[in-house]
């Protein structure tokens, strides 16, 4: 009895036994089969978000920019076979031009019935001071525009005050190039802040004069002293002399030359300045004037030497090759 008793209770454990195995062979391969799920998804996520689409899914797609436009590539014609002209390029502004218009300067109609003549660059000297009427001023700003209307560089001495200020800035904000030269000892006393355009420093007032011939194709003096007029009249004895054949003129602003041209034609009359080299200097009330007639200049003195027997030693000015940055053939005047 005991013995059959035994045998149930171990057939009863057996079954419970081998339930409780399938059930964990069951729970077992179901975890298998959860995994393998787990890595075919994610197998195919990273397909989908390595491999990219396929030309045929784009090819007839619009993408959407940020700038919520759409953006498609559209064929360029074919310059050898489109009858239509290739785009024109957008115009050069020139410096200045911007502040022009919004002034509502006129320079650009006074440019287009002023073409550009014989002149690249013109020599102006002139004050570091104003004077003491604003006719001046005006003067100094009316041949500032004028050479900007006919595309004309300035050359002058270098300062930022007077009218060698007024007619550098006017010059420069017109989109013209500018270019100063003075002595350094001179710098503290004529350059006021910040210098107008590019500035070239020399040793002497000699160098500076020489410099600024070098480097125009005509001169104008506009009102002013000692300085200005020493300028004019180192210009004209260079003409004279055969240095130089390049256009002298003199802007007579309200008269202010009278007196001097009625000493040249006194000199003249007793004898001491040709009548051919009286002709020399051309004057005008008025730039526009002036600048015609320079224009229409043709040398009629006959020169005293050869111009290209001008040293600058033969000058007075006591250099040497040696001495000086430039040579004699560089000093002799273009």
């Amino acid at each position: 009895m005991v013995q059959m008793v035994r045998a149930k209770l171990q057939e009863k454990a057996g079954c419970h036994a081998n339930a409780m195995g399938t059930s964990w062979c069951n729970l077992v391969h179901l975890t298998l089969q959860i995994n393998q799920g787990i890595k075919k998804k994610r197998g195919a996520i990273a397909s989908e978000t390595l491999m990219p689409p396929s030309f045929e899914a784009l090819k007839d797609s619009n993408f959407p920019r940020e700038d919520n436009t759409v953006h498609r590539k559209e064929k360029l014609p074919n310059p050898a076979t489109s009858s239509s002209p290739p785009p024109s390029p957008s115009p050069i502004r020139r410096r200045g031009q911007g502040r022009q218009e919004a002034m509502g300067d006129n320079s650009a109609a006074a440019a287009a019935a002023s073409p550009r003549g014989r002149f690249g660059r013109i020599c102006v000297f002139c004050g570091s001071n104003a004077g003491n009427r604003a006719v001046f001023g005006d003067a100094a700003l009316q041949l500032g525009q004028e050479l900007v209307s006919r595309e004309i560089e300035l050359v002058y001495g270098g300062g930022s005050v007077g009218l060698m200020g007024l007619i550098a800035q006017t010059v420069l904000d017109g989109g013209c190039g500018v270019l100063g030269v003075i002595p350094k000892a001179l710098m503290p006393t004529e350059i006021s802040g910040a210098s107008v355009g590019e500035v070239k420093i020399v040793s002497d007032m000699h160098e500076r004069k020489a410099e600024m011939a070098r480097q125009s194709d005509a001169f104008i003096a506009l009102p002013g002293g000692y300085g200005t007029m020493e300028e004019l009249l180192e210009m004209i004895t260079w003409s004279q002399l055969g240095i130089h054949d390049k256009p002298v003129g003199l802007l007579n602003v309200d008269g202010y030359y009278d007196p001097l041209l009625a000493l040249f034609d006194k000199g003249a009359a007793e004898g001491f300045i040709k009548a051919d080299c009286r002709q020399i200097i051309v004057s005008a009330p008025t730039a526009h004037e002036l600048l015609t007639k320079m224009e229409q200049y043709t040398r009629s003195h006959q020169e005293v030497a050869p111009r290209t027997s001008w040293e600058m030693s033969e000058l007075g000015y006591g250099k040497t090759p040696e001495e000086s940055e430039l040579t004699w053939h560089e000093y002799i005047v273009p």
